[in-house]
């Protein structure tokens, strides 16, 4: 495997029963880059998230992550596996018991190497690097707006300072405004902290304004790898539907005035 490369995926198969999912899928993500996945509905798009996270297993192939197997290690390379990635799940999946800073502080006391006044120091950095104000590390999850669930999660996943990001359906829920703030804060992090992230997303606001590399999902396999100005030329019917249709024109304006 290249030294720059963080994920390796090599025929991979998934299937549910008699339902095929994946069908030989094979997919490297790079040091450094932005990799969008994108699929239609049932596309495998999660699942395939979920296999790079080692939480689900392919019914056939291979996932490594920084050269090592997702499913043939001991505990104590699974953990360092883990710990050196982090996850921003769809609806934020904050505990709902837990205020906002038990919630940052969770992955770091469970190391059980940090003292609580080292956890606090932390807590607060990483919420101020979300942009979050001090003032609400105190609140319940339920008294936040769903702008502020997002990037409070996103602390969660940076607690323990990780090289790899996953991030699914980030700007779910968003509004515009909220969204276009949202994808800032996630390219300034990745410049501030050399993050490589993988994002699974429908939005093509997102897509066109951070994706280094898009992935296509359909048909159980993988129909396109590359950036989205050469995707769009490829002659898929999902191709069409999704980048080509009303939803996409603007987008792809922006891209074709950025580039």
């Amino acid at each position: 495997m290249a030294s720059d490369c963080i994920i390796e995926i090599e025929g991979l198969h998934t299937h549910f029963g008699s339902t095929v999912i994946h069908e030989n899928i094979s997919l490297n993500v790079y040091k450094g880059e932005i990799l969008s996945l994108v699929g239609g509905s049932g596309s495998g798009k999660t699942t395939l998230l979920r296999q790079m996270l080692g939480l689900e297993t392919p019914a056939q192939g291979s996932v490594k992550i920084f050269g090592y197997s997702r499913y043939d290690c001991d505990f104590d390379l699974l953990k360092s596996l883990r710990n050196r990635s982090g996850v921003l799940f769809q609806q934020g999946a904050l505990f709902s018991a837990l205020t906002v800073f038990d919630n940052i502080a969770l992955p770091m006391r469970e190391l059980h190497c940090l003292d609580e006044e080292m956890i606090r120091d932390l807590v607060m950095l990483k919420l101020d690097m979300v942009e979050v104000a001090a003032q609400h590390a105190n609140k319940m999850p339920a008294e936040l707006s769903g702008g502020m669930i997002k990037r409070v999660a996103l602390a969660r996943a940076l607690a323990l300072d990780p090289e790899l990001l996953f991030l699914d359906e980030p700007t779910a829920g968003l509004d515009p405004a909220l969204s276009e703030s949202f994808v800032e804060l996630i390219q300034a992090l990745r410049q501030e902290l050399t993050l490589t992230i993988v994002m699974v997303t429908h939005d093509l606001d997102t897509l066109a304004a951070i994706s280094t590399r898009i992935a296509v999902l359909a048909d159980q396999r993988l129909v396109a790898l590359g950036k989205l100005a050469d995707i769009i030329k490829i002659d898929h019917p999902f191709i069409k539907d999704f980048f080509l249709g009303k939803r996409g024109q603007n987008a792809l304006g922006k891209l074709l005035t950025h580039s």
